[in-house]
């Protein structure tokens, strides 16, 4: 800079900063344009009168902001205005249609029987049973109600608090119809007149070792029977059949999981030792066996507080739920 333009540069207010970096930046411009070989301004023109033309010949302040506003834009899509309260977003839904009906007709070629027994007049309450660390059940099961009865709401399948704290998780799972799994979730959606896929096996049922796959872990403490009594809902029992050997769990660590927050760490045959790619799923064959609802209708809600009648209504929907599973297995010719 010339005397003259430093002296101003000095008395310069907050209103000049701008012209102040775009006078040091066409200095350093030139700079590097003479150490480099580049042509220097004409002799008999200083710095200050060089053409404007020149000066701003490549506006380094805008590429500046476009560069910062994208840094801070990176990842992210324009969101579409239909999001719901749970955060189910209709947009990235109609975006991820095709890869859902590619997992279920081509990967895992996912055989439903039964969904004739489904109302689709009413909000249902699904039961079925855990299968796989990733809720590729819930989505395939809500995929399966939505194509059978297209005129009614897709279906929200409830995910563990455990999964919902993952990494990106949450946002995902929310937009393609994933809501945190507690009992004032599953009653709100109800009385909205959603159907709901419960999963009351939680964690223990995710966790299964593949030994014991397909046995039916206990149930919790008879809050799916409560939520369909007192909301007044269908309770319609569903057996999943393949997912436990989509993510086949060989054995869990629990030190290295400590480490990252995790109940545990699974070991399968392609995770960790495939780094990301072992988080992908086997393509096995699927089996949907969707149950006769099971009638409740004549129970009131203040017979609940029996616990012993509770505990009994329990223990029949997961025998129910178990033989749902038994008969998959029988109708699948293999795992593949």
């Amino acid at each position: 800079m010339s005397d003259t333009e430093i002296e101003w540069v000095q008395g310069a207010g907050e209103d000049d900063e701008l012209e102040v970096l775009h006078l040091a930046l066409r200095d350093l411009r030139r700079e590097i344009r003479q150490r480099t070989g580049g042509e220097e301004s004409p002799p008999g023109i200083s710095r200050a009168s060089e053409p404007a033309a020149v000066a701003e010949e490549f506006d380094w302040l805008a590429a500046f902001e476009e560069l910062r506003r994208r840094a801070g834009n990176f990842g992210m899509v324009e969101r579409s205005a239909e999001v719901d309260e749970f955060g189910m977003d209709a947009h990235t839904l109609q975006r991820s249609r095709m890869l859902l009906d590619f997992l279920m007709d081509r990967y895992f070629r996912v055989d439903v029987f039964g969904l004739d027994e489904v109302d689709p007049q009413v909000p249902n309450l699904l039961v079925a049973n855990h299968s796989g660390l990733l809720p590729y059940d819930g989505l395939m099961l809500s995929h399966a109600v939505e194509r059978w009865h297209p005129e009614r709401r897709r279906p929200r399948f409830l995910v563990a608090d455990w999964l919902i704290t993952l990494p990106f998780a949450q946002p995902t799972l929310a937009r393609l119809g994933g809501v945190r799994a507690c009992r004032e979730n599953a009653d709100r959606l109800l009385r909205r007149g959603h159907s709901v896929i419960a999963f009351p096996e939680g964690a223990k049922g995710a966790a299964k070792v593949f030994a014991e796959r397909y046995a039916l872990k206990r149930f919790g403490r008879g809050g799916v029977i409560r939520a369909a009594v007192e909301n007044r809902v269908p309770l319609v029992p569903v057996g999943i059949v393949g997912a436990e050997e989509s993510h086949p769990i060989l054995f869990k660590a629990y030190t290295p999981a400590r480490m990252v927050g995790l109940p545990f760490l699974p070991v399968t045959p392609t995770f960790p030792f495939l780094g990301p790619l072992g988080l992908l799923p086997l393509p096995t064959k699927w089996i949907v066996n969707v149950g006769e609802p099971i009638p409740l209708d004549d129970l009131e809600v203040g017979a609940l507080d029996d616990e012993l009648l509770l505990s009994r209504l329990t223990e029949e929907l997961r025998g129910c739920i178990q033989d749902l599973v038994d008969d998959a297995l029988e109708r699948r010719e293999s795992v593949w």
